[in-house]
């Protein structure tokens, strides 16, 4: 709960409401690293929203050690505003969200003007002209729909993906697993499968020139994300665990366990069907069949449109 707390602390001190009322996060850097010091990226403020909803609900449930904590009412009703105003930047006229704030008006970087021997990028061009462009390194929009998925419409999703998709170099060895996850998401299953070779393949074919210098380990446990989230189509949501699973033509077959309140729940995918059993623990649901269901969804927050 303390963490719950201060983290929001932190979220509620670092952003502010414009004279609309909307929140706004400026000046941070998310997860691609071709921008930076952009003001209302959405992969920072989706997580930040889900931080502050957090702390104000746990408060309302412990208000004794709120208030040990310092927590009264009025704090934690400020925590709740930010998250309930939060600013998630959309583009009406390509109906894609921005990454950041009008991240889609920038120049587009020259990637036909790029030569092969030119990647990575931050090895042959300035950060001064990558930041200025649209480029992305590794997923940033696209890991804020895996995560919260549930803030974007499944129209939205597919046509998010194949907006950054086309800007983004993998320039990081930890974009290709969450691309694989949401490409299996939107469809494209060939794709998904490329990802999750890439991911799995970084240091035994030294894809990146440095495994030298050591494993890329979170790439390697990225290869058990995009198995398990991606093909396998794993999301937990509202202390819901959620499958929607979907195997690319080169997979006949896929399993795996996981622990979940105190079981071992294995998951068996064919082409034809999905059981779900309990391999330790008390009887859950044991041996049951389901086909596959999508996941709930539903409109995004507030939003701020450009044209």
């Amino acid at each position: 709960m303390e963490l719950l707390v201060e983290t929001a602390r932190l979220w509620r001190s670092l952003g502010h409401h414009d004279h609309h009322g909307r929140f706004h996060i400026d000046g941070v850097t998310g997860p691609d690293e071709y921008s930076a010091i952009a003001d209302d990226n959405v992969y920072t403020n989706l997580m930040a929203q889900s931080n502050l909803r957090a702390a104000a609900d746990i408060v309302e449930r412990h208000p004794d050690k709120g208030a040990e904590l310092g927590v009264d009412d009025e704090e934690a009703a400020a925590w709740r505003d930010a998250a309930e105003s939060m600013t998630v930047p959309y583009n009406k006229t390509l109906g894609v969200h921005e990454q950041s704030a009008d991240f889609t008006g920038h120049q587009e970087w020259d990637f036909q003007g790029t030569h092969a021997d030119q990647y990575p990028l931050m090895l042959h061009f300035p950060y001064f002209d990558l930041y200025r462009k649209q480029v992305v390194k590794q997923a940033d929009l696209v890991l804020a729909m895996y995560l919260r998925g549930e803030c974007f419409t499944e129209e939205q999703t597919a046509r998010n993906f194949d907006y950054y998709e086309r800007l983004t170099v993998r320039d990081s060895s930890l974009s290709a697993c969450a691309q694989a996850v949401m490409a299996a998401e939107v469809g494209h299953l060939r794709l998904a499968y490329d990802y999750l070779g890439e991911a799995a393949l970084m240091d035994l074919k030294d894809l990146e020139h440095n495994t030298r210098d050591g494993l890329h380990i979170a790439s390697l446990a990225g290869t058990w994300i995009a198995l398990v989230a991606g093909f396998g189509g794993m999301r937990h949501r509202d202390g819901r665990l959620e499958f929607s699973p979907k195997l690319p033509e080169k997979l006949a077959r896929l399993a795996f366990t996981m622990q979940v309140l105190g079981r071992r729940l294995r998951v068996e995918i064919t082409n034809r069907s999905v059981t779900y059993s309990v391999a330790e623990g008390a009887p859950w649901r044991s041996g049951t069949t389901a086909s596959p269901s999508p996941y709930p969804r539903r409109p995004p927050g507030p939003a701020t449109s450009t044209s």
